[in-house]
């Protein structure tokens, strides 16, 4: 497992529209292209496909990812423990005790630079909540929760 397992990622995203699909998909080869030794996690929900990456198989270390949300469409660029990030530019968004994001619209307008650097400062941060170094594993990717009952009840509501 690793950046090229991307069967059960491409099953979750195969409802939505091709541009989703291939924005998210962008975006994933960027983080992977940075930080090829950690893993990536992925969760399949009734309102979102999200996917992040972890130092270990934990949603606590997870240091950034990407949710794609079935209602609207909109896709984050996230941090998991945002609120801990130096933000100088003010573009993350959120105002709860932890996450942050930033909505993708399209490549071209991504702030692949800027974002860098707070992936950077995200990576750095999640090792700092890593208890026990032997719980860090490299370059899985690794599915966490499917929520098939949940999502077949809400597309039955439509």
């Amino acid at each position: 497992m690793s950046k090229e397992q991307t069967d059960d990622l491409m099953k979750f995203l195969k409802p939505f529209p091709k541009d989703i699909q291939e924005t998210a998909l962008w975006l994933r080869e960027f983080v992977w292209d940075l930080y090829p030794e950690t893993n990536e996690l992925i969760y399949d929900s009734y309102n979102a496909v999200a996917f992040g990456w972890s130092l270990t198989d934990r949603l606590g270390q997870m240091f950034c990812g990407i949710g794609v949300f079935r209602s609207n469409y909109n896709i984050h660029f996230s941090f998991y423990w945002g609120s801990e990030l130096s933000d100088p530019d003010k573009i993350l968004l959120g105002q709860g005790k932890q996450y942050r994001y930033i909505i993708v619209k399209s490549k071209k307008d991504f702030p692949k630079a800027y974002i860098k650097k707070l992936i950077k400062a995200a990576y750095a941060n999640a090792l700092t909540k890593v208890k026990d170094p032997k719980h860090i594993i490299h370059g899985a990717t690794i599915t966490k929760a499917i929520y098939e009952k949940k999502r077949k009840n809400t597309t039955k509501k439509k």
